[in-house]
């Protein structure tokens, strides 16, 4: 008991420390700590990539999105947050040999594809898919957990054009025990010993055949760029962006839960029972679960937190919304820490897994400093928490409330 009364303690002044320092550092309020994070050089990224882009890692890629970034109902690919396992597959990439080969012991006929037989051959679909990082919003934890230290930017919400997977599985016929389904990429394992594995998950079955279940070769209506998975890639809507393979030339269907890279021990998976922040935890089944659906989270994309207005002025602030494979029922703004809340204007989803935009006009009349926390309810009426959620090794699905700073002078 002692042991739990200091570690509260110790969190509650590690949250004082970090609200001192937003309001003692001149014209930057809400000011965060500083990431660990390497500066870009000239030519690091690609050229299109957009500038202000934070580049935790390089071997592998994982670059994050600051929120006023996403302030595009649909997220640009010069803007995209990067999360890879391994490294991008080297040399010329030939659209005309590519192909992939649906396999595995739960279909009647395995069958390989080249990428022009599947554009051929089935119906095209375009859909707009939130891709969220399950280790998005990382950096919350305390004790730290390990993994890339991601903010709030490992989001986005892109148009993606593809073929169903439902429909080649239809084709190659699925026997009565297929339960679930992986992927296979061509990305480079970081110690380059051939044919190793970089990451392989995957979903139940049911997740696979849902009609938002792509197998895509054009985002935004162009060819997926090489470093978010050209040419073809899976990607499933509203679970771990892990789950969505790039580089795809494999899918197996399997007669069991997938066992592939990524899919055991605490990857992407949290435990069943909560457990004391920092505890050591054997990673067996009966400790841990799989991560399904995202969590109900939302962000503010506009303004760039710091934002200082003149009094009276009237400031609209907008974001977006999402929550898993529900919908938004309400998102709500306040400005007196969670006191009370404001009602936002919030827009259907463009599609079933698309998040959906809201805004809020509201009037500073008093000069000052003020945070604005968001928060948003989903469909069965779950609403996020205004403080970090329970702590996991893995420092997943932490979906607290997003909030801003604005001074008004």
């Amino acid at each position: 008991m002692k042991k739990m009364i200091q570690d509260r303690r110790d969190f509650l002044k590690k949250s004082t420390y970090s609200t001192l320092l937003g309001l003692i550092i001149p014209n930057v309020p809400f000011a965060q700590k500083t990431p660990q994070i390497l500066t870009p050089a000239e030519g690091v990224l690609p050229h299109w990539k957009n500038k202000e882009l934070i580049i935790l890692s390089d071997k592998p890629w994982n670059v994050e999105t600051p929120p006023h970034l996403l302030d595009d109902k649909v997220t640009p690919v010069e803007k995209m947050f990067i999360r890879n396992n391994g490294l991008i597959p080297e040399g010329n990439i030939d659209i005309n040999t590519w192909t992939l080969t649906i396999g595995g012991e739960s279909v009647k006929t395995a069958k390989t594809y080249k990428l022009k037989e599947l554009k051929e051959k089935f119906k095209h679909y375009t859909y707009q898919l939130t891709l969220e990082c399950g280790g998005n919003g990382r950096s919350g934890y305390f004790p730290q957990t390990s993994g890339n230290q991601w903010e709030q930017g490992a989001v986005s919400c892109a148009e993606w054009t593809g073929v169903r997977l439902k429909d080649i599985l239809a084709e190659v016929g699925l026997k009565d025990d297929a339960v679930y389904i992986g992927y296979y990429g061509q990305d480079i394992h970081l110690s380059r010993t051939p044919n190793k594995s970089v990451i392989s998950r995957g979903v139940p079955i049911k997740k696979a055949l849902e009609d938002e279940t792509l197998i895509a070769w054009a985002v935004n209506g162009k060819d997926i760029p090489l470093e978010h998975g050209f040419p073809l890639r899976l990607v499933i809507g509203g679970w771990p962006a892990s789950v969505s393979g790039k580089w795809l030339d494999k899918i197996v269907v399997r007669n069991k839960e997938h066992d592939g890279e990524k899919m055991t021990g605490h990857s992407y998976r949290v435990p069943i029972h909560p457990i004391e922040p920092g505890e050591k935890l054997a990673e067996t089944p009966e400790n841990f679960k799989i991560i399904g659906a995202m969590p109900v989270k939302s962000l503010i994309t506009y303004p760039k937190t710091g934002a200082v207005i003149d009094a009276g002025k009237t400031l609209t602030l907008r974001g977006h919304a999402w929550a898993g494979d529900l919908t938004i029922n309400e998102v709500s703004l306040s400005l007196d820490y969670g006191v009370t809340w404001k009602k936002c204007n919030l827009e259907a989803p463009k599609n079933r897994l698309a998040w959906q935009h809201w805004s809020l006009a509201l009037d500073f009349s008093q000069k000052g400093y003020f945070e604005v926390w968001v928060k948003a309810t989903d469909s069965e009426g779950i609403t996020q928490p205004m403080v970090i959620p329970q702590w996991n090794p893995g420092g997943y699905l932490n979906n607290a409330c997003h909030r801003i700073a604005v001074k008004v002078v």
